[in-house]
């Protein structure tokens, strides 16, 4: 485990650490975690690939640059305000609304649903999906999470496939439509560039709704939790996004990230065999005291300055889109409604890699 800022944050930017993809995931052997067929699809993901194939998918996918965040920011501010209305009418005369159910969920699939072009009604099933699918990413799933990954993992794969199928067929203004494109430039076969374009989807389609919906949940938490926050808020919303950057680096979504040795090396004076693992401890190491002063006070006014969202060839590519969520749930959250206390409580899902509370009971106070 690593744990220091600077050590982490070395070892996320050193092209010698490696995501733990495909070809060492077969060289653990059968019978493994890394053997089940959820761990076997996630191999081919985005999200643990390494150069070279790595930069070709990162490439196809371009990014989330000004333009494209400013129309994804209209759905956004749209959707929010919709879905805080849903949480108005239900506090309003003494109810409770539960935060995590209405919004913090709901805000995340619709978003990339509408930037995908994915119909409405297939996004309930697809968030439940992705919630099971994620175990097979925890850090020591159980016999019983890695069940319910091998479950899902088959259907997404038969939907987001059809998906990429039916943009072929009729390909329209749509980033799906644009990365088969894109990849046909350098793909003759198109079932390989179908099959390609299949796994940025589902790459993509993951990373947005799970790590987001849990940066909401803990966002909104934290902002129940700090009452003094609230007013502060409300009166200089322009506050949001630090309030968001402090979020990352007090409680990030991803508070463990897996790298594995390409070759012997040191690591901080330790001696690391090739295929070896390291566990980067990102929540501890973004409370380290060498790094920031009073680390485990809450202080959304201190100079920003975490690993939650990675670093180096990895550094997550929803990150602008992820903040954008954030800062505009903040925002409307003070401006609309009346001062919220929580109601009870909050429960967490049995995770360590990804973190999700389960509820975010909230009443007026």
């Amino acid at each position: 485990m690593v744990t220091g800022f600077d050590l982490c944050d070395e070892v996320l930017r050193n092209r010698a650490w490696l995501e733990p993809d495909r070809s060492w995931r077969r060289r653990q052997g059968g019978g493994t975690r890394w053997d089940t067929p959820s761990s076997t699809e996630m191999g081919y993901t985005l999200l643990v690939l390494n150069p070279p194939d790595h930069t070709r998918m990162r490439r196809v996918f371009g990014s989330f640059d000004r333009t494209t965040i400013g129309r994804i920011g209209e759905t956004v501010e749209g959707v929010t305000g919709r879905l805080l209305d849903s949480v108005t009418d239900r506090v309003h005369g003494g109810g409770e609304a539960d935060l995590v159910d209405l919004v913090c969920e709901e805000l995340p699939v619709c978003t990339i649903g509408a930037w995908l072009g994915l119909p409405d009604a297939d996004l309930p099933r697809l968030r439940t999906l992705t919630h099971d699918q994620v175990f097979t990413q925890e850090l020591l799933p159980s016999a019983r999470q890695l069940a319910l990954s091998d479950a899902a993992t088959p259907e997404l794969r038969a939907y987001f496939r059809n998906i990429v199928r039916e943009r072929r067929a009729r390909p329209g203004d749509d980033p799906i439509s644009r990365w088969i494109a894109t990849w046909d430039t350098t793909e003759t076969d198109p079932d390989r560039s179908d099959e390609a374009v299949y796994f940025l989807t589902l790459s993509v389609f993951l990373a947005a709704l799970e790590t987001t919906s849990s940066l909401l949940s803990t966002t909104v938490r934290l902002l129940l939790e700090h009452p003094e926050w609230w007013d502060r808020l409300a009166a200089e919303p322009e506050l949001a996004a630090g309030f968001v950057e402090e979020t990352l680096r007090y409680d990030p979504p991803t508070p463990v990230v897996t790298r594995v040795a390409h070759e012997d090396m040191l690591l901080g004076g330790i001696e690391m065999r090739r295929d070896e693992v390291v566990h980067l401890m990102l929540a501890t190491a973004n409370r380290d005291p060498a790094r920031h002063r009073d680390p485990h006070r809450f202080d959304p006014l201190r100079p920003p300055g975490h690993l939650a969202f990675g670093g180096g060839i990895h550094y997550c590519l929803g990150a602008p889109l992820a903040r954008l969520e954030a800062q505009t749930v903040l925002r409307q959250l003070t401006q609309r409604l009346p001062r919220l206390a929580l109601a009870r409580r909050p429960t967490w899902a049995p995770r360590v890699a990804f973190r999700r509370l389960l509820n975010l009971d909230v009443a007026v106070a």
